[in-house]
């Protein structure tokens, strides 16, 4: 008895043990299921289709709590970053504030190698591209006007690309190419051996046209082009004035694009023609400006098109690329197309036949009273899903912080125009735009869940204003050309609308000539170059800038392209304290079906860390880059500008489940990722658009802690 019960002690304890083993590797499993060796986020978007979907799911919602900093990458550079980097093949690229193109171990954020250029960037840079075959691997890279393609290895340029490993965008446009500004702050996008390329132009004359371009990946040699504002005998040439594409400008893909590589299209969305907000010289529907268009990608044939404004008056370009998902119509798989707006749509085509999978509206809106203009006489609106940004302001929908602050929004809000979307400014008063110039949606994207067929977006929800004058200082002089060209950001008494718009006021004080010079001709954040001021007129708007001086010029010195009438500035519509003036939520975060139209859920995003700690939580404010959406039932978003948070929603209900704070703002969409069996989030924050903070250039990448990792 006594050695039965000796040997069935052991026998037991054995299989407890095995059995308690059994039960935590199941439980360590479901928290952590395996990933890959190697997952990568190879594309801008992470796939060609731009959904910022990941299969991964190691991390999840169980575990997500338990993130932490995996490696840190500081550029040690100002200026803020809004770049998504990319990982392939366990190596992260990214972008330093001033456009150095790095490479790290993305398991350990250590320094592979950096290129410099020898060209400052100073507008921002969302992202890169990659493209191998065999043995051959390049990165390829937009620093301000040029692309270069890059050794992936050793980020040396490939020396037959191009010109010594570039080629420069002002060429073949069919101007002048030193007076030309383009710069690539949206990544090219890749399809066998092609790099499809837009760029940001001015949105003020003169400007240069849009056109979508093609260049052989291996040589750099253009292949093919697509003309925005279309030539003599081209589809949609007679939608402007007869030879307005010697003359207009803009029509441009600034944002980025998506491809179906199996059908072999690319979707193109386009801003707005320059001027924006007066357009008497290009009288018509102005095609192919705020369009979305389905190219040939091969070919750069135009398959179809849909173009959401007409005669765009408001600068309400599409500000984001499309996202290419599959929906369920009838019971059937739908390839579709999204595109989201500033106005806060969405809308959703037949990737093949641009057939709308929601009607569209095509409603009447009131004529201009402005001399010489022609505003169309009725726009496109989808008739679901429903907005995601408020679409009409009223009284009792002004901030209501305090009696006195509600007061005063008041009294300037029954000053203003209000007449809803699509109304044409007037001259000598305000009109209100809500949601504003910044939307609605904005250039981070949307990110698609294949598995529920829900969109992810992050949108704006503030008012501006702006109003038209009359181009009186049309005369050759500092003044003259300020009012022209710059008063359309800085505003005519040069104050700006700080930090997009930033003040002039005392600008000898914080920059030297030569640095004034320099933001001048190649631009600064949001603002365009200037390359077509002449030496005198650029010095004479300097002397102006820092003296007051308006210095006249002969007459005879041909004078910048000028419109009769000119912006006033963009104006936010905040409050004496600078929060905005109308009630809260000022950010959102939106998950829509778009198998039904409805709303899976909507929430408030960011917080003002003052405003907060005073009991007013969950405002939401102002947010810039995109959120992506996981197997692990996760959105990870950051974005937003004051806050500088970066946070994980579980994607089914919008709760909060991790949040961080990040050194700076996280004004860029994140990415993830796998290399040895470990997934990690990465976020680049910069900030740069909170005037009450610092800017910089950190990239920062979680995991789980390996003590959990399976």
């Amino acid at each position: 008895m006594y050695y039965a019960f000796a040997v069935q002690i052991p026998i037991s304890r054995a299989l407890y043990t095995l059995l308690a083993c059994v039960a935590m590797l199941s439980a360590k499993w479901e928290d952590n299921p395996a990933v890959p060796e190697t997952q990568d986020w190879p594309v801008y978007g992470g796939r060609s289709e731009n959904i910022h979907y990941s299969p991964l799911a190691q991390i999840n919602r169980k575990n997500v709590k338990q993130l932490e900093v995996a490696w840190s990458f500081d550029t040690g550079e100002r200026g803020g970053l809004q770049t998504s980097p990319i990982i392939v093949d366990g190596i992260l690229y990214g972008i330093t504030p001033t456009q150095k193109v790095f490479a790290l171990d993305a398991a350990t954020g250590n320094l592979l190698w950096k290129f410099d250029s020898g060209t400052k960037g100073t507008q921002p840079d969302r992202g890169l591209a990659y493209w191998s075959s065999k043995q051959d691997k390049r990165i390829l890279v937009g620093v301000m006007n040029f692309v270069y393609a890059l050794d992936a290895a050793t980020g040396k340029p490939i020396p037959v690309f191009g010109n010594n490993g570039r080629i420069d965008l002002r060429d073949g446009l069919g101007r002048n190419p030193e007076l030309q500004s383009v710069a690539l702050t949206s990544p090219a996008s890749v399809y066998k051996d092609l790099i499809i390329v837009g760029g940001r132009l001015p949105e003020t004359l003169p400007a240069p046209p849009g056109d979508i371009r093609a260049y052989d990946v291996r040589s750099g040699q253009l292949r093919w082009s697509f003309h925005t504002i279309p030539h003599p005998g081209e589809f949609g040439y007679d939608t402007w004035p007869k030879d307005a594409w010697k003359y207009t400008g803009g029509a441009n893909n600034w944002t980025g694009m998506a491809v179906d590589v199996k059908r072999g299209i690319v979707y193109v969305p386009t801003g707005s023609a320059a001027f924006d907000f007066y357009g008497a010289d290009r009288l018509g529907d102005n095609l192919f400006a705020d369009s979305l268009i389905a190219l040939n990608a091969e070919t750069g044939e135009r398959l179809w098109h849909f173009q959401a404004v007409k005669h765009d008056l408001w600068d309400r370009d599409f500000p984001s690329p499309p996202t290419l998902v599959t929906v369920k119509r009838d019971g059937k798989d739908v390839e579709s197309v999204a595109q989201t707006t500033k106005q806060g749509f969405v809308y959703l085509f037949e990737r093949t036949t641009g057939k709308p999978l929601f009607p569209i509206e095509y409603r009447k809106y009131p004529p201009s009273t402005v001399q010489g203009e022609i505003a169309a006489a009725e726009q496109p609106l989808p008739s679901a899903p429903t907005a995601f940004a408020r679409q009409d302001l009223t009284e009792n929908m002004l901030t209501s912080r305090s009696l006195e602050v509600h007061q005063w929004a008041l009294e300037h809000f029954r000053k203003f125009r209000n007449q809803g979307q699509f109304v044409p400014f007037s001259v000598g008063q305000d009109t209100l735009v809500f949601p504003g110039f910044d939307g609605g949606a904005e250039w981070g994207g949307s990110a698609f869940d294949p598995e529920t067929g829900i969109l992810y977006v992050n949108a704006n929800d503030i008012a501006w204003t702006g109003a038209l004058a009359e181009n009186t200082g049309a005369e050759p002089s500092g003044r003259g050309f300020y009012l022209g060209q710059c008063s359309v950001c800085h505003r005519d008494n040069i104050a700006g609308s700080p930090p997009e718009f930033p003040s002039l006021i005392g600008v000898a004080d914080r920059l030297s000539r030569a640095e004034i010079t320099a933001v001048i001709r190649r631009g600064k954040g949001r603002m365009p170059g200037f390359p077509s001021l002449a030496e005198d007129q650029l010095s004479a708007v300097i002397e102006y800038l820092t003296t007051g001086e308006n210095k006249e010029l002969p007459a005879s010195q041909p004078a910048p392209q000028q419109m009769k009438y000119r912006f006033t500035g963009y104006h936010k519509f905040l409050d004496p304290e600078g929060y905005p003036a109308v009630v809260p939520p000022w950010g959102t975060l939106n998950a829509i079906n778009l198998n039904t139209g409805e709303y899976a859920w909507k929430i408030p995003l960011g917080e003002y860390p003052e405003l907060a700690a005073k009991g007013m939580t969950k405002t939401g404010t102002e947010n810039y880059g995109g959120a992506i959406v996981t197997a692990g039932g996760l959105v990870f978003i950051a974005a937003t500008n004051f806050d500088k948070k970066f946070r994980a929603f579980d994607k089914s209900s919008g709760e909060l489940l991790w949040e961080t704070t990040l050194p700076f703002a996280g004004n860029a969409t994140p990415a993830t990722y796998a290399v040895k069996g470990l997934q990690f989030v990465v976020i680049a924050a910069g900030g740069g658009k909170d005037p009450k903070s610092l800017s910089g250039g950190v990239y920062r990448a979680f995991a789980l802690p390996k003590r959990i990792q399976p």
